[in-house]
């Protein structure tokens, strides 16, 4: 059981759950042994780290990665935005005001404007930005140097990421999903911070149930803390199998949209193939988030194809759903 602590004290101010350090990271051991080889050396030269990529799915802990290599880079790190940084200007600003070894972190950068990522070319490799003044055959270009700087970007969808963007970063992580061992301790950590008092076979359960994803486990478990305070004070198993419930969150960790999905497959398509178009009007959700959020998971699992022609339920899906071609299952 993770520190019992007054079920009074459980309303305390809610502290942040990220991690600050690649020790307290938990997962990902390979990319975690790679990059602290990467930053300790960098540290060793006095130089900046080179540009990283960091890709997956969404909730793996790609903006915690950047703040923990900015953090034991001991710099300052810059936030940004792919979809917000319209303008090539709004990108040049932020350049431009960088200072030594800073890290500059661009979240979703494989949404950035094309005329906003090709400033990053010549920032990201010569460490120069190259600014056109006048039009015309009166046209020049003056190029301003830069300080050497470190670029993480964030991605989604890394399939999205043009070649010549993608060929500029010197390292590429990729985070996978996380195993249940791994989502206890997470869990765990999470709840002494909390200060919520968790039995230990409930953290067994709830490990079970969050999609792989450490995003969905604190979310879970903030929402635990809600059923806890308010009914008994300590996270029990039944407890847990309660909220879970209303939250609904089945023994399988879908959801009420991973359900909708496959049902609507099932039973609207006749099991599939449809179109993601088609799949995101009959579900009344956006094929982004049908395709980066939901997905994922569900073909993880085994229950959804992606094939040419659309997207096909598994025979693991049929069953999930009872529904059988035929009156038999495939």
């Amino acid at each position: 059981m993770s520190r019992f602590v007054d079920p009074t004290e459980i309303d305390a101010p809610d502290p942040a759950l990220r991690p600050r350090r690649l020790g307290d990271y938990v997962g990902q051991d390979r990319v975690k042994d790679n990059l602290r080889v990467y930053i300790r050396a960098a540290l060793q030269r006095g130089e900046s780290l080179d540009h990283v990529l960091l890709s997956g799915p969404p909730g793996l802990g790609k903006t915690s990665l950047a703040n923990i290599i900015a953090e034991e880079l001991g710099v300052t790190m810059r936030v940004a935005a792919g979809p917000t940084l319209e303008r090539a200007g709004d990108l040049a600003a932020i350049l431009t005001s960088l200072q030594p070894r800073e890290v500059l972190f661009i979240d979703e950068i494989h949404r950035l404007n094309r005329v906003v990522e090709e400033i990053l070319y010549p920032a990201m490799e010569d460490y120069r930005l190259d600014i056109i003044t006048g039009s015309g055959p009166g046209a020049s270009t003056i190029s301003v140097p830069l300080k050497r700087f470190t670029l993480i970007g964030a991605t989604t969808r890394s399939g999205l990421i043009t070649s010549p963007l993608r060929a500029r970063f010197g390292i590429a992580a990729v985070l996978d999903f996380y195993s249940p061992p791994e989502l206890r301790l997470i869990l765990q950590r999470s709840a002494e911070r909390l200060g919520l008092p968790v039995h230990d076979d409930a953290l067994d359960e709830l490990s079970t149930r969050c999609r792989g994803t450490p995003r969905i486990a604190n979310r879970i478990l903030r929402r635990l803390r809600d059923f806890a305070q308010v009914e008994q004070g300590t996270v029990t198993l039944a407890l847990a199998r309660h909220a879970l419930d209303r939250l609904e969150v089945d023994a399988r960790g879908l959801d009420a949209m991973d359900r909708k999905i496959l049902h609507t497959i099932a039973f609207r398509f006749d099991g599939g193939p449809v179109g993601l178009s088609n799949l995101s009007a009959a579900i009344g959700e956006e094929t982004d988030t049908i395709e980066e959020v939901y997905e994922p998971f569900l073909i993880r699992e085994g229950l959804l194809q992606r094939t040419p022609q659309g997207r096909v339920l598994t025979a693991a899906g049929a069953r999930q759903v009872g529904f059988a071609r035929g009156g038999l299952f495939e």
